[in-house]
């Protein structure tokens, strides 16, 4: 028996779901390009692309919260930027630090859903670890905090969530 395209697309949406939740770290510095896939109605026909991003990728979206649209990871977790960073450096918050601001690792994949984002790549940390960077500056999350949560923003006046708008949603 067929499967019908929603029932073949709502697989294909759970993969992709799955992938993004196996991201990890990875030896590469360069963001990968997603597989394409087609869906078929039961007559054989394409009826829609689905992209998938390879092993490895953590994907990146833009999500509204409290404090307005931001930068998360696929998960709905908040993103954040150190203020004693600086620009294509290695990572400034390691040890103690990176135990409360856990680094974003693996090969940063921007959702097919959003558009104008800035520059996607990595750095390595201290211990040759690939930190996800946003416009060069690594990423970081705020442990314990719950998806869509801002609640690391302004700690300590040094973390900053990336403020982005609705614009970088298609169709935003």
């Amino acid at each position: 028996m067929l499967k019908s395209g929603w029932a073949a697309a709502a697989g294909l949406g759970s993969l992709v779901l799955l992938l993004t939740a196996c991201g990890g770290s990875s030896g590469s510095s360069s963001t990968s390009s997603p597989t394409t896939t087609t869906t078929a109605q039961a007559n054989g026909q394409p009826t829609s692309e689905v992209s998938v991003p390879p092993p490895g990728s953590i994907v990146l979206v833009v999500q509204k919260s409290a404090l307005g649209y931001v930068l998360a990871a696929a998960n709905g977790q908040v993103l954040y930027t150190y203020d004693k960073d600086t620009k294509g450096g290695t990572p400034a918050c390691t040890g103690s630090c990176a135990a409360i601001w856990p680094p974003l690792t693996g090969n940063p994949v921007a959702s097919a859903a959003d558009t104008g984002l800035g520059m996607l790549s990595t750095v390595s940390d201290a211990s040759g670890a690939k930190q996800v960077t946003y416009n060069g500056m690594p990423l970081y999350m705020f442990k314990g905090a719950k998806a869509l949560s801002v609640s690391g923003n302004g700690v300590g006046g040094v973390w900053h969530v990336i403020k982005l708008s609705k614009s970088n949603i298609a169709g935003g």
